[in-house]
């Protein structure tokens, strides 16, 4: 269980309570010591003095105690005793008892002393009477019968050594403070490029492929920089290849591309000279050649992005006329939807956003069953283009990844007519983030079946001397 809670923990916080409980371990070593010591050396110290005392009282009372006397007339000779403060004399002769003071007195003698002492032996035993605590001496007077007892409280070593466990407690207290705080720094110090090398990652994560770290000052952290640097340098050597590759097979292909639609439109003319299995074969071909020539296109168009070429030509659009031209030109049957906006002044690049919008119709229209609704509107400085279909709708696990290059969903993955090639929709977030936008799939706020791609980019400033009405 212990071992599981630990695991769940941070590196940070784990480094930290290491130190707090070395700082525990230590403070309860010294507490446990200095109080151990103390306590020896101050009781000890009490025993020593009060012996010394009751032993020296005690052969004044074997010297003043005759044969025949009384324990009645031993009252004068407990009073010519050397008694210190706290402490009280208690003289037995036969069976009888004789006390200065009530607090203690012969039932305070424990039995265990009282039968050391009947037996002619000296002895000191710490005992409590009435919560207080004692030392308690008893020394027998064989010649006499007698037994001499002294007690002496202890009060004052207990508030000492009391006093002394608040201080060690407290002191302690603060060293795990200070240990848990000396170990939140050096957790945090140590750490420090552990975080740095995440951000990084991150930035690499999210395209920024020149991303590199500082060279440190710690020699020991020299050649952890030195091998993310190499490996962030081949990394983006790598996409950069690749990036060329894709575009300069892209243009390799285009003009055999061009021939081969050439060649296929001049098929297509003496369509009507063929046999009627020449001409399903040539419907094959077309709409193979045709589906090549698109995703080279679109190829050719994303490895601008790869390779950093592709930029931005804005200019100011009225989007609702905009986007009402674009869905015209479109073979699908689409309704458009702009409320009572009548014009919606944006910056944009044309050809970008005109390829947005026709490609949100075109996988609408593909994956999504029943009509299709373009939705044109705006938000505080942001203009809206949602495109919404009454297909199946997206599920909410491929969400994240349905804008990534090549991936078509699970309603994609099935061959069929008018299957794509899954950078449709990647071209579009491309586009949308190249106008500084942002482009999510959800459910359609009617609650009617049917997903809706959202697109959302902000208006731009337009120039004052373009006139829209």
């Amino acid at each position: 269980m212990i071992r599981r809670l630990w695991s769940r923990l941070g590196l940070r916080a784990r480094i930290t309570g290491l130190y707090a409980l070395g700082g525990l371990l230590l403070s309860l070593t010294i507490a446990l010591s200095t109080l151990t010591l103390a306590r020896q050396n101050l009781v000890e110290d009490r025993e020593e003095r009060t012996f010394s005392i009751a032993v020296r009282n005690a052969q004044r009372v074997e010297n003043g105690l005759g044969a025949e006397t009384e324990i009645e007339d031993v009252g004068v000779l407990l009073d010519n005793l050397t008694i210190t403060e706290g402490s009280f004399p208690l003289l037995q002769v036969g069976d009888a008892t004789r006390a200065l003071d009530q607090a203690f007195d012969a039932d305070a003698v424990p039995a265990s002393l009282r039968e050391l002492v009947e037996a002619g032996n000296a002895g000191r035993m710490r005992v409590r009477v009435n919560g207080r605590p004692l030392i308690v001496t008893g020394i027998p007077i064989p010649d006499t019968a007698a037994a001499y007892y002294e007690a002496a409280a202890t009060d004052d070593v207990e508030d000492v050594l009391n006093t002394l466990g608040i201080i060690v407690l407290g002191v302690g207290a603060a060293a795990i403070l200070l240990s848990a705080a000396l170990g939140s720094w050096a957790s945090r110090r140590a750490l420090t490029p552990l975080g740095e090398v995440r951000l990084a990652a991150e930035s690499l994560a999210a395209g920024e492929l020149d991303t590199r770290l500082d060279p440190p000052a710690d020699a020991d952290l020299a050649s952890l920089t030195a091998s993310f640097n190499g490996m962030a340098r081949s990394l983006e050597d790598r996409i950069e290849r690749d990036a060329r590759f894709a575009s300069e097979v892209s243009h390799e292909l285009r003009s055999p591309l061009m021939t081969l639609n050439a060649s296929v439109e001049v098929l297509n003319n003496n369509r009507d000279s063929m046999t009627e299995r020449n001409q399903t074969a040539l419907d094959l071909l077309t709409d193979d050649v045709t589906r090549f020539t698109a995703l080279v296109e679109d190829l050719l168009e994303i490895s601008r992005y790869d390779v950093g070429t592709a930029s931005l030509r804005a200019e100011p659009i009225d989007l609702v006329e905009f986007v009402r031209q674009s869905v015209d030109h479109s073979p699908y049957d689409v309704v458009i939807d702009v409320g009572a906006l009548q014009y919606l002044v944006v910056a944009g690049d044309k050809r970008r956003l005109a390829q947005v919008v026709a490609n949100l119709v075109d996988n609408a229209a593909k994956y999504g069953a029943g009509e299709t609704r373009v939705v044109v509107g705006h938000e505080d400085d942001f203009a809206i283009i949602a495109v919404e279909d009454e297909g199946p709708g997206v599920p909410e696990a491929e969400r994240g990844v349905i804008f990534d290059r090549f991936s078509r969903g699970s309603a994609g993955g099935r061959r069929g007519h008018g299957t794509g090639s899954g950078l449709g929709l990647a071209l579009v977030a491309e586009h949308v983030r190249l106008h500084g936008g942002e482009i999510w799939v959800d459910e359609r706020l009617d609650g009617r079946e049917g997903a809706r791609f959202t697109v959302r980019i902000p208006i731009g400033d337009i120039p004052d001397d373009e006139e829209w009405a």
